[in-house]
């Protein structure tokens, strides 16, 4: 749980590490069966994502190795694994394509060097400042939506190397006319390659999810390359791969104020899909990741992991639910996995040059698809039509303007929808349930609620203010505009704050049906509220008569001074609601 004191974040920090000084050897087993099995699925996706960024095979494998060391060491989630995922590589792919257009594999290194670097600043800077709140700006329904979309970027992206063709990359539309007129030189060799991979990989998903398909798969086209001499039957291979630990990298200053504004969009990326990660693989008696911990772990993770070869890093999904599954008790896991990979690094890096491109294209479709799901869509239009329209705009944002303004849309879009939702919030009109004192929205499937003569009860939510005091001035005057009551009760009971533009506005209001003949009487005011009305004209207006602890509260004095008695209504639903 995050704090707030520098006591506290000190002693948080210092205890970043404290599964080391706890650990029990009861653990050790899982935790090693974990870390070997994670990294049977980490190191064929890293090489995968490597080439959706446009760099070499080897930087996937560099970024599984320190970055994920260094979360090991720092990070709050014990079953997170972190290294690169398809969000980032794409993005990376982006950034690199406007900071080093046809760069050599030097410049390429650099610009990767000093958007990795960019990507870890940000991050620790949002973390010293405490920012981990962020996480939370982009909705669900934008983020299903931009997922979608990188999914069909990708796909896109990765299809030439799936048919064996090849033409200068541009945008989406362009790529895709460039594949139509491309298809008839199709490699028949390749395509083959590329589809028995496919069918291979989701075979032993979907029939034995219990083994490392990723391994298996990638092993026996490395194989099949080998004996069968796929290269001279037109299938491309990955070529040279360099042997050894990473060579130290520096970044670039000239490229800082090129980089920098997609690094910002990665940096938000890449901690909102790590928090997400996180949180959906915690075991019972475990803490949730704490959102300012994981920004500090992920942005050293790609600070040292920009200096010694690595694309920017985050958590993934799909691996941590492996390394989850598999039994990880600790950080541990991790540890074992990056062993992993120090010895793919050092001993096994001549074997992956064997390997097929429409290999690791295929592995990539065969994972990306997976971002892109209907059932998604199809559970928020059940619940809300209006947010479907933010996730296709999110989606159409990324396909049709490309990924970096698709993280602007994403981000544009989510607040637009949180704008709307807080300018725009229900009024409702409310009757009481017979032979009790619950109030109640009006609605034709309560027939028999009681609605009292001349008296109209409304009840705003949410907070009140000068964003959302004319939408709800407005359909407060429909309402009584339609029942023409002699008093208004105001159940403020949902309304936690009201502002002062707000209470100004209200006082106007309460005077102009004053002056209509209508008392403005106000109920359910918390402490804070009632303080602000008795602050404000409103509240010397209203005095103490007109204000009431209760909705049952004021109807007793309703009743009691008029007379009135409550009667069974009949009519439909008549409240007021915000955004559907």
């Amino acid at each position: 749980m995050d704090h707030d004191t520098s006591g506290r974040a000190g002693r948080q920090s210092s205890a970043a590490s404290s599964w080391l000084r706890h650990y029990q050897r009861s653990w050790a087993r899982q935790d090693l069966v974990a870390g070997l099995t994670t990294a049977t699925v980490v190191i064929p996706k890293a090489l995968a994502y490597a080439t959706v960024a446009g760099l070499p095979v080897q930087v996937g494998v560099y970024t599984a190795f320190l970055p994920m060391i260094l979360y090991a060491l720092l990070g709050s989630s014990r079953t997170l694994s972190v290294s690169t995922t398809t969000t980032l590589a794409i993005l990376t792919a982006t950034a690199l394509e406007r900071a080093a257009p046809n760069g050599d594999a030097l410049t390429l290194a650099t610009a990767a060097a000093t958007l990795t670097l960019l990507v870890g600043i940000a991050l620790v800077l949002a973390a010293v400042l405490r920012l981990g709140f962020l996480a939370n700006f982009i909705s669900e329904p934008v983020l299903i939506g931009f997922k979608a979309g990188i999914a069909i970027v990708i796909v896109v992206d990765q299809i030439p190397k799936l048919l064996g063709i090849h033409f200068p990359k541009g945008s989406f539309l362009t790529n895709v006319l460039a594949i139509v007129q491309g298809f008839p030189n199709t490699s028949l060799p390749t395509v083959a390659v590329a589809a028995m991979t496919a069918g291979a990989l989701l075979a032993l998903m979907r029939w034995l999810p219990r083994t490392p398909a990723p391994l298996l798969v990638v092993a026996g086209a490395i194989a099949a390359s080998a004996l069968l001499g796929l290269p001279d039957h037109g299938v491309a291979s990955i070529g040279y791969v360099p042997t050894g630990l990473p060579s130290l990298t520096l970044p670039a200053l000239s490229l800082f104020m090129q980089l920098w504004p997609i690094a910002m969009g990665m940096a938000l990326m890449s901690f909102t899909e790590t928090i997400a990660a996180g949180r959906a693989f915690v075991r019972d008696a475990e803490p949730s990741p704490a959102p300012n911990r994981e920004l500090l772990a992920t942005g050293m993770a790609n600070i040292g992991g920009a200096l010694f070869g690595a694309m920017p890093a985050g958590g993934g999904t799909s691996q941590t639910a492996v390394n989850f599954r598999a039994g990880a008790r600790t950080q541990a896991a991790e540890l074992v996995t990056a062993v992993v990979v120090l010895a793919v690094m050092t001993l096994l890096a001549p074997l992956i040059g064997l390997m097929p491109q429409a290999t690791l294209a295929a592995v990539v479709v065969v994972y990306s698809v997976g971002l892109f799901d209907p059932a998604e869509f199809r559970a928020v239009l059940r619940i809300r039509r209006t947010e479907l329209a933010w996730s296709l705009v999110a989606l159409a944002g990324v396909v049709l303007l490309g990924t970096l303004q698709g993280i602007l849309v994403a981000i544009i879009v989510s607040l637009a929808s949180l704008a709307y939702q807080v300018s725009n919030p229900p009024v409702h009109l409310l009757r009481r349930k017979r032979g009790t004192n619950v109030f109640r929205p009006a609605s034709s499937s309560n027939p028999d609620d009681e609605s009292f003569p001349g008296l109209l009860i409304l009840r705003p939510e949410g907070r009140i203010f000068f964003v959302n005091v004319g939408n709800l001035a407005q359909k407060m005057r429909d309402l009584i505009d339609a029942a023409q009551p002699r008093i208004v009760v105001l159940d403020l009971s949902n309304v936690f704050d009201i502002e002062y533009t707000a209470l100004r506005m209200m006082d106007d209001a309460e005077k102009r049906l004053a002056l209509s003949g209508v008392s403005l009487w106000m109920a359910g005011l918390s402490p804070a509220v009632l303080v602000m009305v008795r602050k404000s004209p409103l509240g010397a207006s209203l005095g103490t008569r007109r204000l009431f602890h209760n909705l049952d509260e004021a109807i007793a004095h309703y009743q009691g001074t008029r007379g009135g008695a409550a009667v069974p209504t009949a009519a439909g639903p008549a409240h007021a609601q915000g955004p559907s």
